[in-house]
């Protein structure tokens, strides 16, 4: 029996790898033990991750919806659990609980035109969407991902970002800040790759995350480019303590983040989205 069947009860994991993604950001893939497994996961939902004796926080899934066994959770170190899970070896244990919340709606994407929006870390609740579309790439038009970091040391998954810029079906654009080092490409806010993307804005949806103010001017630049609030989804981030509603740790508005998000279309939101103590 799988005790995580029960949105209440975590189950206990063991680190099988940890990557170091840049100087703050790492993965961790983890893989169940006692015998349970992993449920499976839509590209969007998240888990809440246990560190015993510290705290549980939750984290996007930023694995593959096809291979839910290899359970990838992206983070920064940034407070007293995620210092802790970035000190996390091969073997240590970790309580899960989930998979909970919204998922992108890639089904309804089908056969329109798809802009991949990220700013920062948000590029890894995004990656599960990207690798359900390339999966079935048949089945949507132009898929285009804007990706946005400080610098070039703050890109994340920089061979896989390599390996879709190679692909003729994908068109990839990545931008910085401020320029460091080597850095030859795109320099400036991602909102600026959003004019000249290559998408058709009234067939197409857009799928954003990232921080907040980031998602505030992204939303204007897409309504700017055409794109209808109806086909805007964001991914947003709350203290999420439950995970199932029950202690409105994450409330927004008249909802709940970790049970009616934290993917919301954006009409669903635009009257509270980025109002002060909201």
């Amino acid at each position: 029996m799988n005790m995580h069947n029960h949105p209440a009860i975590p189950y206990i994991c063991s680190v099988r790898e940890r990557f170091q993604e840049n100087d703050d950001t790492f993965t961790v893939e983890l893989e169940p033990v006692n015998g349970n497994s992993h449920s499976p996961f839509a590209a969007g939902q998240f888990n809440m991750l246990y560190v015993y004796g510290l705290g549980e926080i939750p984290i996007s899934i930023s694995g593959d919806p096809a291979a839910p066994d290899r359970l990838l959770h992206t983070t920064r170190a940034v407070g007293n659990v995620t210092r802790a899970m970035a000190r996390l070896r091969p073997g240590d244990m970790l309580g899960v609980r989930g998979p909970f919340g919204t998922a992108w709606p890639l089904d309804d994407a089908k056969g329109r035109d798809v802009l991949l929006i990220a700013g920062g870390i948000g590029l890894a609740p995004l990656r599960p969407a990207l690798y359900q579309m390339i999966e079935h790439r048949n089945d949507y038009g132009k898929i285009v991902l804007l990706y946005g970091a400080r610098t070039q040391e703050d890109i994340l998954f920089r061979s896989e970002l390599e390996r879709w810029r190679a692909r003729f079906d994908l068109d990839i654009y990545v931008t910085v800040d401020r320029a460091t080092g080597e850095w030859h490409g795109s320099v400036g806010l991602v909102t600026a790759l959003i004019p000249r993307a290559p998408f058709d804005p009234q067939n197409s949806v857009a799928l954003v995350c990232g921080p907040e103010v980031m998602m505030r001017y992204t939303i204007q630049a897409l309504a700017k480019r055409g794109v209808p609030v109806t086909q805007t989804y964001l991914s947003t981030e709350r203290n999420m303590k439950c995970g199932c509603g029950l202690c409105g740790h994450c409330q927004f508005g008249p909802l709940f983040v970790c049970k009616d998000g934290p993917v919301f279309r954006l009409d669903h939101i635009q009257s509270f989205f980025g109002k002060w103590e909201v």
